[in-house]
C-alpha cells in the first residue's frame, strides 16, 4: 500500500509541476508579447519589410482601423473591399490625415476566383511588406442575430463564402494549390520573399458554439492551416500571423458600446500591430488574452453545446435577454 501512495505522490507532484511550468509559461508569453515594449520591432523595422501594406474589408471596423494604423506607420496602402464609394473615401482620408500614397482595387470575396486577375494587376509593381486579410461577412441578418444553419440561405455556397473570404490559397508553379479557397494570400506570394502576412479571423466573443457553426468551423480551419502555411514559408522570410480577437466593436455586434468586454477598433489595431513578429497567434490585445484564457472556464464547451444554451440563444435573438443580440426581423 505504502509503494501505491509513492507511486500515486509523485503522479501527482508531476502533475503539478506541469501545470505550474504550463501556467508559467502562458503568464512569460503575454508579457513578452503584450507588455515588453522593448521586444517590439518597431515602425523602422516595419517599414524595411516594403514599401506597400495591403489591407482587404479596409472600408470599416477593424479593416479601417488597421488600414490607418499601418499609414501612421508610415506604410502607403493598398485598400481592398467591394463599395467603391467608401473606397474613394477612405483613401482620400488616409492621404489628408497621414499623408501616405493609396491605392484601391474593387473586389467582392464572395465571386470565387474571378476577382484575383484584377487584384494581382493592380498589386503589380508594388512593393509589398504586409498584409491584412480582415476581409469577412456574417451570416442570419447581422453579427448579433443568432439564427440556426439550416434556417438561412444557400448554405454551401455560405460556407464556401467563408472559407474563400478569409483563407490565403498558395502557388505552386504559378498556380494556386488551393483554388477551392482562394484568397489574396496567393496573389502575394507569388515571386516575393518577404513579407508579413497578417490574418484576422473572428471569435467574436468565443469559441465554437451552436448558432454560428459556418464561422466557427472557418475559425479553426484558419487557425491550423495558417500555422502551417508558417512553418512552410518561414524559411522564404514569410511571416504568418492569426489574430483571433474577441469583442470589438464593428458592425459585426452593432457598433457596441466600448467597455469593459468591447474594444475600440483604432485601440485594438495599433496593440495588435504591436505584436507583429512576436508570435503566429495572438488575440491581439492583452485584455482579449485574459478573456480567451477565461473562456473555457466560465463557458466550458459542455455548456456551450448544451440543450440549454441553445435555447437561450434563440430567445434571446427573439427579444432583447442578451447583450449584443438583434432581435429577429428587426
Amino acid at each position: 500500500m505504502e509503494s501505491e501512495w509513492d507511486a500515486l505522490s509523485a503522479l501527482g507532484a508531476i502533475t503539478a509541476a506541469w501545470l505550474l511550468l504550463r501556467g508559467t509559461w502562458g503568464v512569460a508569453r503575454a508579457v513578452y508579447v503584450y507588455l515588453l515594449p522593448q521586444v517590439r520591432r518597431g515602425n523602422a523595422w516595419l517599414r524595411a519589410q516594403g514599401a506597400w501594406a495591403v489591407v482587404t474589408g479596409a472600408t470599416s471596423g477593424i479593416g479601417k482601423a488597421y488600414a490607418h494604423e499601418l499609414a501612421r506607420r508610415g506604410l502607403d496602402i493598398v485598400l481592398i473591399s467591394r463599395s467603391l464609394s467608401k473606397l474613394e473615401q477612405e483613401a482620400r482620408e488616409i492621404e489628408r490625415l497621414h499623408g501616405r500614397s493609396t491605392r484601391i482595387i474593387q473586389a467582392d470575396f464572395t465571386r470565387g476566383l474571378e476577382i484575383y486577375g484584377a487584384i494581382e494587376a493592380g498589386l503589380r509593381g508594388l512593393e509589398i511588406g504586409v498584409l491584412v486579410n480582415n476581409v469577412g461577412m456574417v451570416y442570419g441578418g447581422g453579427g448579433s442575430t443568432f439564427r440556426k444553419l439550416l434556417d438561412l440561405e444557400d448554405v454551401g455556397q455560405l460556407a464556401l463564402n467563408l472559407c474563400g473570404s478569409s483563407c490565403p490559397s498558395l502557388p505552386s508553379a504559378g498556380v494556386p494549390m488551393w483554388t477551392s479557397v482562394p484568397s489574396l494570400g496567393s496573389v502575394l506570394l507569388k515571386g516575393t520573399e518577404h513579407i508579413r502576412y497578417h490574418q484576422l479571423q473572428r471569435d467574436v466573443g468565443g469559441t465554437d458554439g451552436p448558432h454560428c457553426p459556418a464561422p466557427d468551423g472557418q475559425q479553426a480551419f484558419v487557425r491550423i492551416f495558417s500555422e502551417a502555411v508558417c512553418a512552410e514559408y518561414f524559411p522564404h522570410g514569410v511571416t504568418i500571423q492569426t489574430v483571433s480577437p474577441m469583442f470589438v466593436s464593428t458592425n459585426m455586434i452593432d457598433n457596441a458600446q466600448t467597455g469593459l468586454l468591447v474594444k475600440d477598433a483604432d485601440e485594438f489595431a495599433r496593440e495588435a500591430l504591436d505584436t507583429l513578429g512576436l508570435s503566429s497567434h495572438v488575440s491581439g490585445c492583452l485584455w482579449h488574452s485574459v478573456q480567451s484564457f477565461l473562456l473555457p472556464f466560465v463557458l466550458p464547451q459542455w455548456l456551450r453545446h448544451s440543450r440549454w444554451m441553445v435555447n437561450l440563444l434563440s430567445a434571446g435573438s427573439k427579444s432583447k435577454l442578451l447583450p449584443f443580440v438583434k432581435p429577429q426581423g428587426t
